[in-house]
């Protein structure tokens, strides 16, 4: 029985980072948070989606941590993050705020990328004081606001009650996932990825999200089965971009279109032809471009400008 973390080797293993700690959410959750990269380069935040860990910002943490300074956490019950018994948005908004807080100085900027239920955790946490004063740009990867269950093309036939109750009971399913077999893999691709996605690409994406334990999977899964966060988009006064695959049948691009619709300031959106859910893994340069594009953009120290506090840029 296979139950690595993550793949060992290749270009989804995870860099060591240079430092690590744990960061308390104001309930007393323990958050494990991972630094890579330069003490004083641009800073960017990364927070993966359901059922993943740092390890899913592989590929972006290793060429980014270059010239940025890469700041990963796990969310709640994923990862080396302890699991917690409260289970919402709150909670989610509540640890990326206590991440920010614990990371990045005073007035610090930085680009915030959600992948997901990490697109999730920064609609909910849109009116929070830390995400205001450190966020200088948002991309959201493949998520959505609200109406997640009935929307999911997982099941293979007409939108109705009929798929949305099967489609329910798949993905609020408490079985354990086993060990990561080839029909293992196979499921996963088919349920996450686009068809054209590689061996090694489904293999670190199911190493991954099999070592989530499946009370957590659970526990999350209810939470996206009644999210509603659409309040939470318009609250998004930051510049956000959006990417998302044609293939994804868990926020197939009906939400990135939405979210486009209803964000103050969207300035993108990118539609991957034949990509499904796992864009950051399956489309790893385009995602990092985009990070990188944003800070380059919207951070004034990775131009090389005096940073503005906060008071003077209100």
């Amino acid at each position: 029985m296979s139950r690595l973390l993550h793949v060992a080797d290749g270009p989804y293993a995870p860099p060591v980072p240079a430092h690590e700690l744990t960061v308390t959410a104001a309930d007393g959750a323990r958050i494990h948070v991972e630094v890579h990269g330069p003490e004083n380069a641009p800073a960017v935040v990364l927070a993966h989606g359901w059922c993943c860990s740092t390890a899913f910002w592989a590929a972006q943490i290793r060429e980014l941590a270059a010239d940025h300074r890469v700041i990963a956490y796990d969310q709640r019950g994923h990862g080396r993050s302890p699991a917690n018994p409260a289970y919402g948005t709150e909670p989610l908004a509540d640890d990326v705020e206590a991440v920010l807080e614990a990371t990045l100085a005073p007035g610090e900027r930085a680009v915030i990328a959600g992948h997901s239920m990490g697109g999730m955790t920064l609609m909910a946490a849109a009116t929070r004081p830390a995400v205001r004063e450190h966020a200088a740009a948002v991309l959201l990867c493949s998520t959505g606001s609200a109406r997640l269950v009935a929307s999911a093309t997982v099941v293979p036939m007409r939108a109705g009650r009929m798929r949305t109750w099967l489609t329910r009971r798949i993905l609020g399913s408490r079985a354990p996932l086993g060990p990561v077999t080839p029909l293992a893999r196979r499921i996963l691709k088919y349920g996450t990825m686009g068809p054209g996605s590689g061996p090694h690409m489904v293999d670190a994406c199911a190493r991954i999200v099999h070592a989530c334990p499946s009370r957590v999977r659970h526990g999350w899964s209810q939470v996206l089965d009644l999210l509603d966060l659409d309040h939470g988009v318009r609250e998004l006064r930051m510049p956000v971009e959006i990417v998302v695959g044609t293939a994804d049948r868990l926020t197939p691009p009906v939400h990135a279109r939405a979210l486009a619709a209803a964000l103050p300031d969207c300035v993108g959106l990118t539609e991957l032809p034949g990509l499904g859910h796992m864009t950051p893994v399956e489309a790893p340069d385009l995602v990092t471009g985009k990070i990188r594009a944003l800070a380059a953009t919207y951070i004034p120290s990775a131009r090389g400008e005096r940073a503005v506090p906060v008071e003077e840029s209100a």
